[in-house]
């Protein structure tokens, strides 16, 4: 059976560059790698053609061979009609291509990170929009301060695993290619503690509670996250992990929040309604007086510029949209509503009530449809 071109089998052109070989057979190798296709035998053998190929045309004098006499010209050099395949080490192929999965070749031990943490922080809608500065406590893993994080007894350290000769990772047989996998003596850490230390007993860290001021930015919203690098849990021989402080905006009883821009409602008195005025509205920072004209009706809605939110992006703050109700006076005496009644006698004009006429005949069309 005849043996298919090298470049054939890779898809590339003879005159394909050192990363396009590697491309070409990375894409292929994850395609018909035997882990992925365990029940499949046509697929390792794709797999082996593929790896084969590669193996001749990455080498510069396999490939000068290959291109001048085909399969012949690279018999007995680790390619050409599988005769030398086995010669070549398709575990070092295989490690360069994806070290970055199961590991590498050659990989050295790297110190633990600490742990991240999330502390979740409650604030007013003044607090998130102005900015503010809070002190916060938390529960963290600390460097002991004893075996300075090594977890080895003090006056001693740890030492090399014999099993992994501190590397931390041991290399695995699997068929035709070898794997790399966290040593089991050491745990993946290439050192092994033979005298704990006695106030942590070997973690490397102690628990404790650590207060931290924090900065909160002026515009943060619900679900923004503050990270403190560094503030995490420690992990022993390694650097402490990060802190999250989540954002959680208490809900306010009279704004209501849309991005920058915050809604809210007032009540304006009846007079007020009719001969027009100024009533004080809340802001953020103080209040704010707001000239009603004359006439206004429930549902208006006034804007008022740059009193609004900002963004953690940038300090530009939205605008306040209060919309007025007209309140209807209470508990008036009767000499009152004598008075009230004298009064809406004299304006049942329909040129007083404009919006009412518009209703009513709306309303009379639709009932004659």
């Amino acid at each position: 059976m005849s043996q298919r071109d090298y470049y054939e089998v890779l898809g590339v052109s003879q005159t394909a560059s050192g990363p396009e070989l590697k491309k070409a057979f990375k894409k292929l190798a994850m395609k018909y790698h035997p882990d992925r296709n365990p029940d499949d035998p046509q697929a390792d053998k794709k797999f082996k053609e593929a790896a084969e190929a590669y193996e001749v045309l990455s080498d510069a004098d396999k490939k000068s061979s290959y291109d001048q006499f085909g399969h012949a010209g690279v018999q007995g050099m680790g390619g050409g009609s599988g005769a030398g395949f086995q010669d070549f080490n398709v575990g070092d192929i295989f490690g360069d291509i994806f070290g970055d999965v199961f590991g590498g070749r050659g990989s050295s031990r790297r110190s633990a990170r600490g742990q991240d943490l999330q502390y979740n922080l409650d604030l007013s809608l003044k607090e998130a929009i102005l900015g503010i500065k809070k002190t916060i406590k938390i529960p963290v893993n600390k460097s002991c301060d004893d075996c300075s994080g090594s977890g080895a007894k003090p006056g001693s350290s740890p030492i090399p695993c014999g099993q992994c000769n501190g590397v931390g990772q041991v290399r695995m047989q699997q068929g035709f290619f070898s794997v790399q996998q966290p040593c089991n003596a050491c745990r993946g850490e290439g050192q092994i503690i033979k005298d704990h230390c006695g106030t942590c007993r070997g973690a490397g860290v102690n628990e404790e509670t650590k207060s931290l001021s924090v900065s909160i930015p002026a515009g943060v919203d619900n679900g923004d996250k503050v990270r403190l690098s560094g503030e995490g849990s420690a992990a022993r021989g390694g650097p402490a992990g990060d802190l999250y402080v989540a954002i959680q905006v208490i809900a306010n009883d009279i704004f209501e929040r849309d991005g920058r821009d915050l809604y809210f409602e007032a009540p304006i008195p009846f007079d007020i309604a009719i001969l027009g005025g100024s009533i004080n509205i809340p802001g953020l920072e103080s209040k704010i007086s707001l000239k009603i004209p004359a006439y206004t009706q429930t549902g208006k809605i006034f804007r008022i510029k740059g009193k609004g939110a900002s963004s953690v992006r940038d300090s530009r703050r939205g605008d306040l949209m209060c919309r007025v109700v007209v309140e209807t006076p209470v508990n008036l005496s009767n000499a009152q509503l004598k008075t009230f009644k004298e009064f809406a006698e004299s304006i049942e004009s329909e040129k007083h009530h404009p919006i009412k006429e518009s209703f009513n005949q709306s309303a009379d069309k639709f009932h004659k449809e």
